[in-house]
């Protein structure tokens, strides 16, 4: 099945410039593509800004596999452009965030306020294609091409589910709303959702990118004593503690475990949290741990990765093990919250960008990524 077939695509449909992969390990093509008008219940959306996250390097990487040809890019912000019959949350010209998992609002989880583990967004998150099983993308070759998780930000133009956008109130920055789509809310709700971090607990964060950083600061928001940030990139202490690490262990220079205990008086952190999508960082997260601790994973991994801890120590030390999708928020209900957030200062947002790029900069972005060089970046168009 190639996606595309039944779906019929004429000459008046506009076109967009969008970073293609054809094959994981190969560089981004940067071409432009057909993009399909929004048909029943779709959303059809200009980009401003778009994230360079790490996420989408997996996939670029073949980490996590996806069928190709694919639109990547899931992070970011723009402007309606045109809305499909049926559509009621937004009209053209209104400000949106892309939801990179969409729900459907009635199913279990939905309904359990878990929205991220909706089976609408796991299905278009690993086929590539709409709801009607079929893309809304062609290049130039007469190829379908397929969706991201439904949004498709590296795109100047996509159109995706109306269940996948979020109208932004207000006039808000476009790109402080493109980091909030992901990282932030991944980071903040880490800590506040999935983990309950208590205000004066001893909190370590494995891993100081885009989501570490946010969990960092979602700590010093909730008021934890002690921040203890874990990198292997020495430059990173910078950032960290802009966001409010207490303290900054270079792993490759020392056991990062046998650091925090030395630094909690031999007890461990109550919470730690892994954001890098290793099984070693999750191992020493859940190792670094005090009795009664919980370590949440929210660094996406391999596929086929596996990681091994002491189970006794979840009987008798009474640790708790868990992941966080999406921060286990509720995007329509906390990206305007964090929004709010920021504004009345509480949210740091200018600290975390180091630097845009253009579309055609995307590979030279993610290369950057890889280095270490940036805390977070965005593709802007103008």
């Amino acid at each position: 099945m190639t996606g595309g077939e039944g779906f019929r695509f004429t000459p008046r449909m506009p076109k967009a410039l969008a970073a293609v992969l054809y094959e994981s390990g190969k560089p981004l093509v940067i071409e432009e593509v057909d993009v399909a008008e929004p048909q029943a219940g779709e959303v059809m959306v200009r980009m401003k800004a778009a994230g360079v996250c790490h996420s989408d390097l997996h996939v670029m990487k073949g980490d996590l596999p996806m069928p190709a040809p694919i639109i990547l890019g899931h992070e970011g912000a723009g402007i309606v452009e045109a809305v499909g019959p049926g559509v009621i949350s937004v009209k053209p010209g209104d400000a949106v965030w892309p939801i990179w998992r969409s729900s459907c609002g009635r199913c279990d989880y939905c309904q359990q306020g878990r929205p991220a583990l909706c089976d609408l967004g796991t299905a278009m998150r690993f086929t590539g294609l709409m709801p009607d099983g079929k893309t809304r993308f062609r290049n130039s070759k007469g190829d379908s091409v397929r969706h991201y998780a439904g949004v498709s930000t590296f795109s100047s133009i996509s159109t995706m589910p109306e269940a996948a956008v979020v109208k932004i109130e207000g006039d808000f920055p476009l790109w402080k709303a493109a980091l909030i789509s992901c990282g932030v809310i991944t980071g903040i709700g880490a800590v506040t959702h999935a983990a309950q971090v208590r205000p004066g607990s001893t909190v370590a964060v494995f891993g100081c990118g885009g989501i570490g950083l946010n969990i960092i600061q979602g700590a010093r928001m909730i008021s934890a004593k002690q921040i203890i940030a874990v990198d292997t990139v020495a430059s990173k202490e910078v950032h960290a503690r802009t966001m409010g690490a207490t303290h900054f262990i270079d792993s490759t220079t020392c056991d990062p475990v046998k650091a925090i205990k030395d630094l909690t008086g031999g007890l461990g952190v109550d919470f730690s949290f892994e954001a890098i999508g290793l099984p070693g960082p999750i191992e020493q997260a859940f190792d670094s741990l005090r009795k009664g601790g919980t370590c949440v994973v929210a660094g996406i991994c391999r596929g086929d990765a596996r990681a091994q801890i002491n189970a006794n120590q979840l009987l008798y030390a009474e640790k708790t093990l868990k992941g966080s999708l999406y921060g286990s928020m509720r995007p329509r209900i906390d990206l305007p919250r964090l929004m709010d957030l920021h504004q009345t200062g509480a949210l740091k947002l200018d600290e975390l960008l180091t630097r845009t790029w253009r579309l055609d900069q995307i590979n030279e972005a993610y290369a950057s990524l890889e280095r270490g060089e940036v805390a977070r970046s965005l593709i802007v168009w103008d």
